[in-house]
């Protein structure tokens, strides 16, 4: 007995590599990055690509475009506030809009599973059609597939998207400054809520709405106001934390936020605190960041506010050049603490 090692606790550290893609590879959290950056970076390593931004910069003679592409294989199709149909446009508009571009045209892939109603996948159609008539963008190209009953999980859509990029600002991680101010649009966590408690059929005393909504009208009025933007970044998988997360490992800065400042509607801080998730880990469809100079903050959130979907907007951090690439709340009893990257997966299949 005399010879045991003494007993020790000890914090297990999370396994770093799997031999098998699991769901948390596509959450938006640590794995997802680990997976990007071990697989896909090395394989197809480009200027545009390295960038890491939600929408890729391509030089066209005298114009630059941007470009980019999305899957959506949300469970279930239909939700409070919207479906995989209207979720594909918009997802894909709002990356361009990250960009600083102005959509110019949508490609539209379905992978239908064999037994899928004809009248759902009507259904799906038509609110791509309204959510794409609603920025002035149309679907010029598309493709099918059908595969085995079984094997699909009814419908699951590809979009991409081209804009054209008008004004002379490079938007992205890259270019984010110590002393920016952090701009969030609106509240945050309603697109995950609404989607568990419509998959599990949860039930609350008001229904929890997805947020799920263009963003190119303020981000283009943002642009024309003059506001030298920096970086902005819409809030989906892994919501605001993750958000903030990358664009601080990208640029290699740290950013501090207030969660006084970061709304969160009652009934969305309720079912989080009943399911055990952080609202600021939960996906969003609507919101983003915008990071800009201090002394354009307010005029920023002026101009923000004047559109219905971020009529909320408030400013809720800055930037520093701390080189630990943390990103840190102030909570609301005045302690700080760190916001680190999701390790695993909180809500799969959220978009």
């Amino acid at each position: 007995m005399a010879d045991r090692d003494p007993f020790a606790l000890t914090c297990p550290v999370p396994i770093g590599a799997y031999p098998t893609v699991l769901l948390a590879h596509g959450g938006g959290g640590r794995l997802m990055q680990q997976l990007i950056a071990q697989v896909f970076a090395p394989a197809f390593s480009n200027p545009a690509l390295d960038a890491q931004h939600d929408a890729s910069l391509v030089q066209a003679g005298a114009t630059r475009l941007a470009f980019t592409t999305d899957s959506y294989v949300v469970k279930p199709l239909f939700f409070p506030g919207g479906d995989i149909g209207s979720l594909a446009i918009n997802g894909t508009v709002n990356d361009l809009a990250m960009a600083g571009a102005r959509p110019l045209a949508l490609s539209a892939g379905f992978i239908l599973e064999e037994g899928l109603p004809i009248d759902t996948l009507t259904r799906i159609v038509a609110s791509m059609r309204e959510a794409a008539a609603q920025v002035g963008v149309h679907v010029v190209t598309g493709d099918t597939k059908v595969v085995d009953r079984g094997k699909g999980d009814g419908v699951f859509i590809n979009t991409a998207g081209i804009g054209i990029v008008e004004h002379q600002l490079t938007i992205g991680p890259a270019a984010v400054r110590p002393g920016d101010a952090v701009i969030i649009s609106g509240d945050v966590g309603r697109h995950g809520i609404a989607i568990m408690a419509s998959r599990e059929g949860l039930q609350f005393e008001t229904t929890i709405e997805s947020d799920c909504a263009p963003l190119v009208a303020p981000v283009l009025d943002l642009i024309s106001a003059g506001i030298d933007v920096h970086c902005l970044r819409d809030l989906t998988r892994g919501g605001l934390a993750s958000a903030l997360n990358e664009i601080a490992s990208v640029r290699g800065c740290s950013i501090a936020i207030d969660e006084r400042a970061v709304a969160v509607r009652e009934d969305v801080q309720g079912a989080c605190e009943l399911l055990g998730f952080d609202p600021l880990y939960v996906a969003n469809e609507g919101r983003f960041v915008a990071f800009v100079p201090p002394d354009q903050a307010a005029r920023a959130v002026a101009v923000l506010r004047r559109h219905a979907v971020s009529s909320d907007a408030v400013v809720i951090g800055t930037v520093s050049e701390d080189p630990s690439n943390l990103v840190t709340v102030k909570t609301r009893i005045g302690a700080s603490r760190v916001v680190d990257m999701l390790s695993g997966e909180q809500l799969p299949r959220i978009c």
